[in-house]
């Protein structure tokens, strides 16, 4: 039964996690939460029960492997069992590569791909013995193309396509019945970009369009049901992976200008504290201030959900796309009419 479904989600006091701990809990999961801020857990729990759900607040933070392991032990003991595990916190730092110190290099890849490491291998340890379950790793567009000023972040994400990818061969070889999905996701309407650490004299925004965390975490959960090998999330993830599939080269000097000024609103940067070592007082929640500019699902969104309109959507393109070839073939030269009418 649905409400019987045992979930993990770590990041889950604000952001992408909180919204996909949220829409977990309208479902009547079991929604286990982890990360460093109780305050927001807490509530993010409360928000869980009253959409229907069941929920286990378990503070951790993710960089600490045992703590990680401690928290999926306490939910197996708690439920019985763990069905799936939804690995999205992370830290960052926006800088130059020039300004970010060791020590910040070393935070940010202990939280965000270390982090999906320890909470991977929690996983499987309750996933294994029952041969069943599913790992879903919550990445991003960047995972694939890097940008200006998000060095930390875009090389965590590469580093968990590499992990995840050896880790479903291994799984494929071992006949395991564990599923694990990597859901790579566009800029999305969070609190990160006023809570990571800003060493830029202004203040930072996701790189528009900017989507908003309920419609992501819809197509989490569709990832997390149907556990696809991969599942590119909007427009804008597909055209940064076939961009830099096509045309690398010159997507560094594009993007050395464009991504470069589509990161900053034109105010000051009055950043006070950051989430990078220690965590802030208060709730941050699942949205952040761009509230106003955020969208829903684009129609990208829509058609990888429903493979069947998607799949009859492409057949029509093709058919279309084949009758255009064929319409301009037969208007050719060598093809006109008056070429081959008898003398």
């Amino acid at each position: 039964m649905v409400g019987e479904h045992v979930v993990v989600v770590t990041g889950a006091s604000s952001g992408i996690g909180r919204a996909v701990a949220r829409a977990y809990g309208a479902r009547g999961a079991r929604v286990a939460v982890i990360a460093r801020n109780l305050e927001a857990l807490e509530n993010c729990a409360r928000e869980i029960r009253q959409a229907g759900g069941d929920a286990l607040v378990c503070p951790a933070d993710v960089a600490d492997a045992a703590a990680v392991e401690r928290a999926a032990a306490a939910v197996a003991e708690h439920w019985g069992r763990i069905d799936t595990w939804v690995n999205v916190a992370m830290a960052t730092v926006f800088a130059p590569v020039k300004d970010i110190t060791a020590e910040e290099y070393k935070r940010v890849t202990d939280v965000t791909y270390l982090g999906y490491v320890h909470g991977t291998l929690a996983a499987l340890k309750h996933m294994r013995p029952r041969n069943r379950g599913t790992i879903v790793q919550v990445g991003s567009a960047l995972a694939f193309r890097s940008i200006p000023l998000q060095s930390a972040y875009c090389g965590a994400k590469a580093a968990i396509r590499g992990f995840t990818d050896s880790l479903r061969t291994e799984l494929i070889h071992e006949g395991s019945g564990v599923r694990v999905t990597q859901v790579h996701l566009p800029a999305a309407n969070t609190p990160q970009s006023e809570r990571q650490r800003n060493k830029m004299p202004k203040k930072q925004q996701p790189v528009p369009p900017i989507f908003s965390p309920d419609s992501i975490a819809l197509a989490i959960l569709w990832a997390a049901d149907h556990a696809p090998r991969q599942m590119l999330v909007g427009f804008p993830t597909l055209q940064a992976v076939w961009g830099q599939k096509l045309i690398p080269g010159l997507l560094d000097r594009y993007l050395a200008r464009a991504a470069w000024a589509a990161q900053f609103v034109d105010e000051p940067n009055r950043q006070t504290g950051d989430i990078l070592f220690e965590t802030l007082p208060g709730d941050p929640g699942a949205r952040g201030i761009y509230t106003g500019r955020e969208h829903g699902p684009d129609l990208q969104m829509r058609l990888r959900m429903h493979p069947i309109a998607t799949g009859m959507s492409l057949a029509a393109a093709a058919l279309g796309a084949g009758a255009w070839l064929a319409r301009l073939r037969w208007r050719s030269p060598r093809h006109s009419p008056s070429m081959h009418r008898p003398l």
